[in-house]
């Protein structure tokens, strides 16, 4: 069998392909045995080891169980994969949605646009394609970014699905993005949302004025464990927050915001009247 030597210097997806075949033969599995074990055929198991064939989020949570190392943080394939498209994201964001694909709440609160976990794939891909147009993205960046949507919001799909809490500013949902076509179809994405067992959505008014806690986006995970973290960034990178010190002030700040924001049934009632038309 002819025996394609690799060069895991050569690109971060060839060290990808590299580590998966030394892994696999540490284990004295062939192609075909990691194949079955990961529901892939060979020959794609092949594609990937020799960088044919990027890897995908499937492919690399299914190498992890496979390999049993889904449990390793920074030496899941996962967490590589997610290392391997950082060009498309802001330094952190893949370890957060890492995190965020285990937790067991997840509370966010945004400004000015749709948050990506309650982003239709219309909407996602009119903000790609604007970044593309401005130069701050290639092409490709933004296909992995409209898919990096549709792959955080698959993750939420599980035997144990997380409590979900979305706090949007009113410029949120009044801000036009796209054709009248793609807004509508992301407003009554929202009110489905909305109806799920697990979620909260809630409007924070302008009228809050000063009374609105946070002036930037911000995310709250609280993990299976109950352990704290956050996730907040500015124009050039993002930071996840593990200290509990600092994480605490921000969820009691969550609260308040949640406790002064208009409820569920009001917040759906201003979609709905923007979807009439009304103001």
């Amino acid at each position: 069998m002819n025996r394609k030597e690799l060069n895991p210097d050569a690109s971060p997806q060839a060290a990808y392909g590299a580590r998966l075949r030394s892994l696999r033969e540490a284990r004295g599995w062939t192609q075909d045995d990691l194949a079955e074990r990961m529901e892939y055929s060979s020959v794609h198991i092949s594609a990937v080891e020799t960088g044919r064939k990027p890897p995908t989020l499937r492919f690399s949570r299914n190498a992890d169980r496979a390999l049993g190392i889904q449990d390793q943080g920074a030496d899941t394939f996962e967490y590589e994969f997610r290392e391997l498209r950082q060009g498309s994201m802001l330094e952190g964001f893949p370890e957060y949605v890492g995190c965020e694909g285990r937790a067991a709440e997840i509370r966010l609160f945004e400004i000015g646009i749709i948050p990506g976990l309650l982003q239709t794939p219309e909407y996602a891909e009119v903000l790609a394609d604007s970044a593309v147009k401005r130069g701050a993205i290639t092409t490709e960046q933004a296909h992995e970014r409209v898919a990096l949507v549709a792959e955080r919001q698959a993750a939420l799909i599980r035997p144990s699905s997380p409590l979900v809490f979305v706090m949007l500013d009113e410029s949120c949902i009044r801000r036009p993005i796209g054709e009248p076509t793609v807004m509508e179809a992301q407003l009554a994405r929202l009110v489905e949302f909305a109806e799920l067992p697990n979620t909260v959505l809630q409007v924070a008014p302008y009228d809050m004025g000063a009374r609105r806690t946070f002036n930037l986006p911000l995310y709250i995970l609280t993990m299976p464990d109950r352990s704290l973290m956050s996730y907040a960034e500015s124009a050039h990178r993002g930071h996840l927050e593990r200290e509990s010190s600092v994480v605490l002030p921000l969820l009691t700040a969550y609260h308040q915001l949640q406790a002064e924001a208009c409820s569920q049934a009001a917040s759906v009632a201003v979609v709905n009247q923007l979807r009439k038309g009304t103001p």
